[in-house]
């Protein structure tokens, strides 16, 4: 399937990622073929060098470069944190109007295993605001409570620690919904069973800011919501609170 390219120039390009593919093979994914490295060198005709990462179930602004180089331009200014992302979820609960999630995250290290991740090191920093957008009541008992909640949400990360907004969100008592590892199995059991064709993790990355490494210009990337989360905000359209 082909990528939507956001941005091309002849340093860099910037897509908008599907939910469900990985950005590059790993060691614990290396036998799948199908990555945006691969999509997308196939597609440009070009190698490219990953930047930055999305988590395999989140959709939105992935950038990637031509050149060893220019990825490690702009590798410095996602490790500097003079990047801006901003996300959109579906969370369990209603959040407030906004807050910041101030919460000091351990590194996280893949492995095989039953246990997908492992903390290593010492916790570092990692501040997370967040805006409601919308709250959601559904008529449907999950567990013991005889109705679901749900806000939608639009969330700032201030670092890019792994797994930021998805832990961020859990220590917050308010999961993402479709998130197989920090989610809430109930909301997640309920939202299978009424949307199938609609599960997944609902985080998408909608906008990053960076500097261009070669011109300085200032860029403002945004990707638009993919089908499948427009379907899923048309069905909560109703249940508005």
């Amino acid at each position: 399937m082909t990528l939507e390219i956001v941005f091309q120039d002849e340093y860099l390009v910037v897509v908008n990622k599907p939910s469900g593919l990985l950005v590059h093979r790993t060691h614990l994914a290396k036998d799948e073929e199908d990555a945006v490295v691969q999509r997308l060198r196939d597609q440009t005709g070009k190698w490219v060098f990953p930047v930055h990462r999305l988590d395999r179930g989140t959709s939105g602004v992935l950038v990637m470069a031509f050149s060893p180089e220019i990825a490690r331009l702009l590798s410095e200014q996602f490790s500097e944190n003079t990047t801006s992302k901003t996300y959109h979820c579906l969370v369990r609960g209603f959040c407030d109007d906004n807050g910041v999630i101030d919460y000091p995250l351990a590194k996280l290290n893949e492995q095989k295993g039953r246990s997908r991740f492992k903390l290593e090191g010492t916790e570092k920093d990692a501040e997370t605001s967040f805006t409601c957008l919308m709250h959601y009541q559904l008529p449907i008992p999950v567990s013991r409570y005889d109705s679901m909640r749900l806000s939608w949400l639009e969330v700032t990360p201030k670092q890019g620690r792994k797994h930021q907004i998805r832990r961020h969100f859990k220590h917050h008592l308010n999961p993402l919904v479709g998130d197989s590892c920090y989610g809430c199995r109930h909301i997640n059991k309920v939202v299978k069973e009424i949307w199938p064709e609609h599960f997944r993790l609902i985080l998408h990355a909608s906008k990053l800011e960076f500097t261009h490494p070669v011109s300085q210009e200032k860029m403002i990337m945004e990707a638009a919501l993919d089908q499948q989360l427009k379907s899923v905000l048309e069905i909560l359209s109703d249940h508005q609170v």
